[in-house]
C-alpha cells in the first residue's frame, strides 16, 4: 500500500468528522420519520442510508458517497381508522427500525468521537513539538 503524503491526519479526521456528521442527520431523519405514512407520493417515508467510501485509493479521506432509499418492504399494522388505510384496514408503515436506528446512532457517534480525539490528539502533539522547539 502506498502511503499518499498529500492527506495530514488533520485533513483524514476533518473528513471523518464530516461524514458521521451527515450520517447523523440522516439518522435523525430516519427516526423523525418512522410514523410518516404519506410522504407526499402516496406512499410511507422510505428510510435512507448514508453509503460512504474513500476519496482516494490508500490512506485518505472519507466521504458520503451517496443516499440511498432502502428498498425493502414496508410494515403493514391493521388500523381501520387511519385516514391512509386501505380497504382492508391495513396501513403501510416506513420501513424504519428503531432499534436499529439507534445501534447506528451510537456507532456513528462512537466514530465521531474517534475522529475528535484524533484531531485532539494531534493538537497536543503539535504544541510538545513547539515546546521542545524553544
Amino acid at each position: 500500500m502506498e502511503i499518499n503524503n498529500s492527506y495530514s491526519p488533520i485533513d483524514i479526521a476533518m473528513s471523518g468528522l464530516r461524514a458521521q456528521d451527515k450520517n447523523m442527520k440522516v439518522i435523525s431523519s430516519n427516526i423523525a420519520n418512522m410514523r410518516t405514512t404519506d410522504n407526499g407520493k402516496g406512499e410511507p417515508y422510505r428510510r435512507i442510508e448514508a453509503k460512504m467510501r474513500a476519496a482516494n485509493e490508500g490512506i485518505s479521506c472519507v466521504e458520503v458517497d451517496e443516499l440511498a432509499e432502502d428498498m425493502s418492504s414496508f410494515k403493514e399494522i391493521l388500523d381501520p381508522g387511519h385516514p391512509d388505510a386501505g380497504p382492508n384496514g391495513y396501513v403501510q408503515m416506513p420501513n424504519v427500525n428503531l432499534p436499529m436506528e439507534l445501534i447506528n446512532m451510537n456507532t456513528a457517534k462512537k466514530l465521531y468521537q474517534a475522529n475528535a480525539a484524533v484531531m485532539k490528539r494531534y493538537q497536543q502533539m503539535s504544541e510538545t513539538t513547539l515546546e521542545l522547539l524553544r
